[in-house]
């Protein structure tokens, strides 16, 4: 019993997910709950600044003359987008553009599907990775003490009837981590995992198969109770064939984790298990030391980060107008490049938001300029858009929420501070 139940903690999986009634093999798509939102934390502090370039904005070519975005051309000769032999930002609205890295993003902006959100993160000052991380996370800035995470929380008050408890899907809410992430850290069940394959094999192996033997022969207790549950789960996921999977629609995934975790989560949301919440995330963004320009290891990671998306994207087809994904980053960048050919930690950020029903062909968020005295402690890109109201917005429109004080205590959302980004 001791090797079963450990066999099942390695997994991610709660002692609250063995309480948790499970979906019917035969239950229809018509009873699932069909919306999902995809969150994508990029950790490590992206640099904003050239992420969405802001190639309209004089003052960003002077704090930056190393490692700036050269303005996309205005030159009829060459291809589109180079400049002097280097490509430059890929135009979005005449002020902002894309790192040419992101050019897999150009094809979503064209059809509508990109949201950029500019000068957005948290109103917390602190510039320490571990505590914007977890105020991020948990949304609510500088309140160290707050045990679980903001999706939890949305988890955890959506509905508490009875049929619906009863419809809930053991993967209603699923990370691609070794260990649960701490914005789905707390009391509503969820489920960690390193891969789709190894939770299979885990999950069929001689500890769990004892486990098994015992729940079918043993006395009807509490753990006997659930056990029947817990491998109607297994079998459920098993159904997927994660061995077998093939993208379709010509999608070609990174062959990076991160990669491979998009390509299971578009497999979870085509497998019909009734996901709700998936979470990945993707390090490497703390660009202190030639951090480069169109090159180097900013531009290496943007290029990644924007293929995986993209691939997800064509991979789930006509499926993404249910889906909403979400990309975050603790903080932004400081606005001048330092002695390294870097950028140290900054304040505000960039999100984007990408789905069927995105109001896309904008960039969305008040720019607050870079002048000197535009910025905020005179280093840092201003804060004009509080994480919370872009998290509460995509809450309440894409999952349905009401009620999200609980979710987001302490955030008085106003009407006026909405983005509108659905």
């Amino acid at each position: 019993m001791k090797s079963g139940a450990l066999a099942l903690v390695t997994m991610g999986l709660s002692p609250s997910f063995l309480k948790r009634a499970v979906y019917a093999q035969g239950l229809s798509r018509a009873a699932l709950k069909d919306k999902v939102l995809i969150c994508l934390f990029q950790r490590g502090a992206a640099d904003a600044l050239n992420v969405v370039v802001p190639h309209g904005e004089t003052e960003y070519y002077r704090l930056r003359p190393n490692i700036a975005i050269p303005a996309p051309s205005i030159l009829t000769a060459g291809p589109a987008g180079v400049r002097g032999g280097a490509p430059g930002a890929i135009e979005l609205d005449g002020f902002f553009g894309l790192h040419p890295s992101l050019a897999p993003f150009k094809n979503l902006w064209d059809h509508g599907l990109l949201a950029p959100i500019v000068a957005v993160g948290s109103p917390s000052a602190t510039r320490s990775h571990f505590d914007a991380q977890d105020f991020m996370e948990t949304g609510t800035p500088d309140v160290r003490s707050t045990s679980d995470g903001w999706l939890n929380r949305y988890l955890a008050v959506k509905g508490t009837c009875t049929q619906c408890d009863a419809q809930r899907s053991p993967f209603e809410a699923v990370a691609l981590s070794q260990q649960t992430p701490r914005i789905l850290e707390g009391p509503a069940p969820t489920v960690a995992m390193a891969s789709l394959a190894d939770f299979s094999i885990r999950a069929t192996g001689t500890d769990v198969q004892r486990l098994e033997a015992l729940y079918r022969t043993g006395n009807a207790d509490l753990i006997h109770g659930a056990g029947t549950e817990t491998f109607e789960a297994v079998k459920m996921l098993q159904s997927a064939n994660p061995q077998r999977y093939a993208p379709e629609n010509g999608a070609e995934y990174p062959r990076s984790p991160f990669g491979r975790s998009l390509l299971q989560i578009a497999q979870l949301i085509k497998a019909d298990v009734g996901l709700e919440i998936a979470f990945a995330d993707i390090g490497g963004w703390d660009t202190h030391v030639n951090e480069g320009s169109v090159s180097g290891p900013l531009a290496s990671r943007l290029g990644e980060f924007s293929q995986a998306i993209a691939a997800l994207v064509i991979d789930l087809g006509d499926r993404m107008d249910d889906v909403v994904i979400l990309t975050m980053s603790e903080f932004g960048r400081m606005a001048k490049q330092n002695g390294n050919g870097g950028t140290d930690h900054g304040h505000a950020g960039a999100m984007f938001v990408i789905g069927g029903h995105v109001r896309g062909h904008k960039v969305h968020g008040r720019w607050p300029g870079l002048a000197p005295e535009q910025l905020y402690e005179g280093r840092d890109l201003a804060l004009t858009t509080d994480f919370r109201s872009v998290f509460n917005e995509i809450v309440m429109t894409q999952l349905g929420a009401v009620g999200t004080d609980k979710v987001f205590p302490g955030f008085e959302a106003r009407t006026e501070d909405r983005l509108s980004l659905l």
